[in-house]
């Protein structure tokens, strides 16, 4: 039995929430709160197996009731969002980042044609995220130990990298923050990202990962330049990729294995595009999405790079790509964005240019 509480203000959705989740006989609500003071303390006292979270609530918002439940009482967090306004997008982003796992759309109206689809995916999407273990979020994180990066990751072999490619689900907006964050102002590759969020999600994402980052991030365009030093986000239910070798290319294909945007998609384009300059990244995720592509990377003679299991939240998608064997290096997430940059600057390594993460710590 999966015992599950309810953080949401509005009477009535919370009641349509235990109604869905009572439908499955294997999860019981076993508490509803109406502000994220009470989610709190709901939280330390049941010690549910998940909590579903919605941001805007009084008293005190998802965010910082993710925040401090992730500190106090660990437990699995999707967010349960209806609006996708700038600051409730802001709010589930950061809720992402202090630990929560998803952002899934608030249940239609049942008399909606779409509500017994979107009904089964919320179900399956709770039970899934029931079984990830969560890990404690301190206040303060300890600072570890300075880690000096390989030669192997200072003079990387063969081809210099031209343009880089990112795919992620479940614990992907965080995990993206942390590689953007890595990269210097003058990172001359274009990153392309595939993002599997919800609808109406991926605006508000490309503006919060532009937070604090040297990088420019933006939705995709069909057709615009390729540039340097800028991050192209795949828009709503449309596949990335790139046109030639310096456009880029959105698209309403079909969806590859159920997924629109798909991170095989985004792989083959940049194989067929860019052959061997081509560094693939898959990231934290629930599925196998990508690796299809990662063979064609591989084919290719690009680089692929998967995150390991430690520090995803899922080792789905990164996972399903190892299995497969068509992963050259596997590398806990703080070691991607300098991966990254010893690739793109294969003659210069890592000191051609400090992160700005880096940066701030030596103006501390």
């Amino acid at each position: 039995m999966i015992r599950v509480l309810i953080a949401e203000d509005s009477v009535t959705v919370s009641e349509l929430l235990v109604a869905i989740l009572e439908s499955d006989p294997q999860i019981q609500v076993v508490g509803q709160a109406r502000n994220g003071v009470e989610a709190v303390e709901l939280a330390k006292k049941l010690r549910p197996d998940l909590i579903t979270m919605d941001v805007h609530m009084p008293a005190m918002d998802g965010f910082a009731a993710t925040k401090e439940i992730m500190v106090d009482a660990p437990t699995p967090i999707v967010i349960v969002s209806s609006s996708t306004s700038r600051r409730h997008v802001e709010l589930s982003m950061h809720a992402l980042r202090a630990g929560a796992l998803m952002v899934v759309a608030k249940p239609d109206d049942p008399a909606s044609p779409q509500f017994n689809g979107r009904q089964e995916q919320f179900l399956t999407m709770v039970k899934a995220m029931a079984d990830v273990k969560v890990v404690r979020r301190w206040a303060r994180p300890a600072a570890g130990p300075q880690v000096s990066p390989s030669t192997d990751e200072l003079r990387p072999g063969g081809h210099a990298v031209r343009v880089v490619a990112v795919a992620a689900s479940t614990g992907g907006p965080a995990a993206l923050h942390r590689v953007l964050g890595d990269l210097p102002g003058d990172f001359s590759a274009p990153i392309l990202v595939v993002q599997h969020i919800a609808r109406g999600f991926t605006e508000g994402l490309a503006d919060w990962l532009s937070t604090g980052l040297a990088l420019q991030v933006r939705l995709a365009q069909d057709g615009e330049p390729l540039a340097p030093r800028t991050v192209y986000v795949a828009p709503d239910d449309r596949h990335l990729g790139v046109r030639g070798r310096d456009r880029v290319a959105v698209v309403e294909a079909d969806p590859v294995g159920g997924f629109r945007p798909s991170a095989s998609f985004l792989f083959e384009s940049v194989a067929r595009s860019h052959g061997p300059a081509v560094a693939a990244v898959v990231l934290t995720g629930m599925g196998s999405d990508g690796v299809q592509g990662l063979e064609a990377v591989r084919k290719a003679g690009g680089t692929v790079i998967a995150q390991d299991e430690a520090t995803s939240v899922v080792y789905g998608m990164p996972g399903a790509a190892v299995a497969a064997g068509v992963v050259d290096v596997v590398l806990p997430l703080e070691r991607i964005g300098r991966r990254l940059l010893a690739l793109v600057r294969k003659e210069e390594g890592l000191t051609a240019g400090r992160s700005p993460r880096q940066q701030r710590k030596e103006n501390a």
